[in-house]
């Protein structure tokens, strides 16, 4: 029997599929062929794009905005198994290499890690898939509607991972956390950063908590890798390296060969003469200026010929004068800022309120700051302060306040940043424990910048 519809023939299932919701439904009732249809839709959009003749980041910024939220459907209403969501992240990480230059040898966690030194703005679409397919198990199980709930729909994600279990484990993960309460993160103290208790968060907020814990499961499987890779996750070991997030907008005012140089060089893939040679692009990996090995570590801060050459005593004298100029554009903003007269109180429990301008730091103290900066000539600290033969990069004085800050500047190894930060305090921490006598208060700081990151 074939039904008609004001005297045009429906087709049937083995005629002609049918689309609901963007599902297509064949004779088959598989999702076999579906999923390779989607599968090679990606590769289409892909080469499209990577023909388009726009620049690389460009080309990057079409993949997070478009290709990504678009794909993301059919991996979620198709029985897609992980297996096959792996191969085309592998597809998407190897273009996005192409476009933004970065050799073929950085590893994917590089692309999309959340917890890195530097973090990119790329997501990954295997997490994306495990968070959508989470989400989606979640919802099943608890609907607001009976049937739905105890219906007992599996998700289905093939066998290499599964949704339900992942949902588990994230369920279970916090769960634990509950159990052992606040604990400090990093060096910051117990209580500095505030965390929702699953226990009391519903609707919404459970489950976005829940779905943040299957992003962390994925996160610290990227950073297990990360630390198994001794070239590649040598930052895992750095210490007070502050984290760099790469947004957009950096994408957009940043030379597109500074961002590649940045990328390479904290995850050391750039072309340093001890890399090509593991490459198979040069016959020894021997630095081409002394005997030592060609690393980036010793290109960067070891490298005797580099430093009698005055090289890294350039590279500092950049980054000092770029530091100045800061302070200097800090001290004459200040110079319009009268120090505040009344004290304005707060009562019990409310937040207090900040004047306009924000907080300014130690510069609003004084209105007569005087900067000198070590570049051009040997510096000292003034005779009327104290008698030392010690020479920093930077002082600023205020006769008024009778107030001296020492700045010293130091570009190490990123693994050396704690040691060089210790020798540094112990340079003028005889002069900071001056006697009382002195009427100066004193203020000595170390400014620390890798030369990779």
């Amino acid at each position: 029997y074939r039904f008609s519809l004001a005297g045009t023939t429906i087709p049937s299932i083995t005629e002609q599929p049918v689309k609901s919701l963007g599902k297509l439904f064949d004779s088959s009732l598989k999702d076999t062929a579906s999923i390779q249809r989607t599968s090679k839709e990606l590769g289409g959009w892909l080469r499209c794009v990577d023909r388009s003749g726009l620049p690389g980041r460009f080309k990057a910024w079409i993949y997070q905005h478009s290709i990504l939220p678009r794909i993301l459907w059919p991996l979620l209403v198709y029985a897609v198994p992980m297996t096959t969501v792996e191969v085309m992240e592998r597809k998407i990480s190897s273009y996005l290499r192409r476009w933004l230059g970065l050799p073929r040898s950085l590893s994917s966690a590089a692309l999309y890690g959340s917890s890195n030194i530097l973090q990119l703005p790329f997501s990954g679409l295997t997490e994306e898939f495990m968070v959508t397919r989470t989400r989606e198990a979640l919802q099943y199980r608890e609907s607001r509607d009976g049937k739905v709930a105890s219906a007992g729909i599996q998700v289905k994600t093939g066998r290499k991972w599964r949704a339900d279990e992942a949902l588990e484990v994230a369920e279970s993960r916090l769960r634990q956390k509950v159990l052992v309460g606040s604990i400090a993160s990093g060096r910051a103290g117990i209580g500095y950063f505030p965390s929702t208790r699953v226990d009391k968060a519903q609707g919404k907020q459970r489950q976005r908590l829940i779905q943040e814990e299957v992003r962390a499961g994925v996160e610290e499987e990227r950073a297990s890798r990360m630390v198994g890779m001794g070239q590649q996750g040598a930052w895992t070991k750095w210490e007070n390296v502050l984290q760099r997030k790469i947004t957009w907008p950096n994408i957009w005012r940043a030379d597109s060969l500074n961002i590649r140089f940045l990328v390479q060089a904290v995850y050391d893939v750039l072309p340093t003469p001890s890399n090509l040679h593991v490459w198979g692009k040069a016959e020894t990996p021997s630095c081409t200026q002394c005997p030592g090995r060609g690393s980036l570590e010793h290109l960067l801060s070891s490298c005797p010929k580099a430093l009698g050459e005055g090289r890294y005593r350039w590279r500092h004298d950049q980054v000092l004068k770029a530091v100045a100029e800061s302070i200097a554009k800090a001290i004459n903003t200040t110079k319009g800022h009268s120090k505040p007269k009344t004290i304005r109180f707060h009562r019990a429990g409310e937040k207090p309120t900040i004047p306009a301008g924000g907080r300014l730091g130690l510069l609003t103290t004084a209105t007569d700051w005087q900067l000198e900066v070590d570049l051009g000539k040997q510096l000292k600290i003034p005779s009327r302060i104290t008698s030392t033969r010690l020479q920093p990069d930077m002082i600023i004085v205020s006769d008024s306040t009778k107030q001296l800050i020492i700045l010293e500047l130091t570009v190490p190894w990123e693994e050396r940043m704690e040691e060089a930060n210790e020798r540094k305090r112990a340079k003028y921490q005889e002069l900071v424990e001056e006697p009382t006598v002195n009427p100066w208060r004193w203020d000595a700081e170390d400014l620390q910048g890798g030369p990779s990151a």
